[in-house]
């Protein structure tokens, strides 16, 4: 059996296409029945986000579930294969699974270690186990996916470092204060910079947030979203003296904040430190706010520069996240091999001829005044009772090995009598006899 997938993302495919073949996330199980229903597709996963569109499946014809896949997804979205394919990719067997482990570990996102993505992995997960179809073979490979993530999140710091604007306004803000639990923020502007930069400072702990903007109504909306409160624009500098950070984004023409009138408030603040972030174009403060003492204004290239400088970082443990994933790629399939059937009988029947030999030589050696012809008899009996005690299950393995059933079987008999992987099988046989 061989993990396939078949997709395009922001890497092959602009959003006019990715929105052409994204599917409803509140209309999943027809996409998903049909996809099952397909000849050569035994189970089925979806996963479809604003970023990528992706069919995870398992089959015994890779080469046809290919085929079957890309045409599967044009002919569901009412599109032409031909003008699709250019923009679709397809992995089978390992890099099928180092595929999904790098997705779910948020290293093929547009923004590296961004966290949404597992989310969306799991509820494309939950909608196929809730329209059963996904079998033995995705529920262990997603839940490893899962894992894998989780590992990468705990031993490397790919997500520790801000990669948007207004996150890395928050984390500067953190090294300025130390704390943000006591801290004031005015926003002045309400659009959408300062409502996300908002929403980032109010979930780090900001206690207090007031608004202005030239636009009243507005200012009184975003602040009720932050149980804040709303100032009058023409005389907001009357506040500045209460507050600790200023996030501004205007669209004035010019400074609204000169050096003069910070100068005036950091001495009325007794010098406690003030954190400013202007991410207008034009500016809203005048550059020469920095050089107040205990001052400190970043404007949006500075923050664009911090982006810069944490994406670097990023890129850095993304280097040991894909070892990581190198380790779990070989652990996942080795266990998607021995759901073979050949490995499986071998494996089986090795355990049996294991514990008939030693039954038969601990028998025979308290029947030590048997002849050589009832020994002979004894072996022949305790094995005709393993090739008779085997026989029903090994032909149950061999009819449903083609069949949607048959990973079931071989995980079962594996489960049943404790049989070693197929890693530990070829160990065992690639090691040199024991000397006497």
């Amino acid at each position: 059996m061989n993990i396939i997938v078949v997709g395009l993302s922001h890497k092959t495919a602009p959003v006019e296409i990715r929105e052409k073949v994204a599917f409803a996330p509140t209309a999943m199980e027809k996409p998903l029945h049909a996809l099952v229903a397909l000849p050569s597709v035994t189970e089925g996963l979806i996963v479809s986000t604003c970023n990528r569109v992706e069919l995870y499946v398992t089959s015994r014809d890779t080469e046809e579930a290919i085929t079957q896949l890309k045409h599967f997804l044009a002919d569901f979205h009412h599109l032409q294969v031909e003008d699709l394919a250019p923009h679709l990719y397809d992995h089978k067997g390992p890099e099928a699974i180092r595929h999904l482990f790098r997705v779910a570990s948020s290293l093929d996102s547009m923004v590296i270690g961004e966290p949404q993505i597992l989310g969306q992995i799991k509820t494309a997960y939950g909608y196929a186990t809730d329209h059963k179809t996904s079998g033995i073979i995705l529920n262990r490979f997603l839940h490893k996916a899962f894992s894998v993530a989780k590992r990468v999140r705990t031993e490397t710091q790919i997500a520790s470092n801000a990669v948007s604007v207004s996150f890395a306004a928050v984390e500067l803000a953190r090294k300025i204060f130390d704390t943000l639990e006591d801290k004031t923020v005015l926003l002045i502007g309400a659009g959408e910079m300062c409502e996300l930069a908002a929403r980032h400072f109010v979930n780090n702990g900001i206690s207090k947030v007031l608004v202005t903007n030239r636009t009243y109504e507005r200012a009184v909306k975003l602040a009720e979203e932050f149980q804040g409160k709303p100032i009058l624009f023409d005389n907001f500098t009357e506040h500045l003296h209460r507050v600790d950070i200023v996030l501004t984004s205007t669209g004035a023409p010019d400074y609204i904040l000169h050096h003069q009138e910070v100068e005036g408030v950091i001495k009325q603040r007794r010098y406690k430190p003030m954190f400013f972030i202007d991410i207008a174009v034009p500016r809203d403060i005048d550059p020469k706010v920095n050089d107040v003492d205990n001052v400190y204004l970043y404007d949006v290239d500075d923050l664009q520069e911090v982006v810069q400088s944490n994406l670097k970082e990023r890129h850095k443990e993304a280097k040991k996240a894909e070892a990581i994933i190198d380790q779990e790629i070989h652990q996942f399939h080795q266990w998607l091999s021995c759901l073979d059937v050949v490995p499986t009988i071998v494996a089986l029947r090795e355990k049996f001829d294991e514990i008939r030999q030693a039954e038969v030589e601990k028998t025979l050696s308290n029947l030590k005044d048997l002849g050589k012809k009832e020994r002979k008899a004894i072996e022949a009996m305790a094995a005709a009772i393993v090739n008779k005690a085997l026989h029903a299950p090994i032909t149950v393995l061999k009819k449903t090995q083609n069949g949607a059933e048959g990973d079931n079987y071989v995980e079962a008999v594996r489960t049943l009598f404790d049989l070693p992987t197929c890693c530990e099988q070829q160990d065992a046989q690639s090691s040199p006899p024991e000397k006497n």
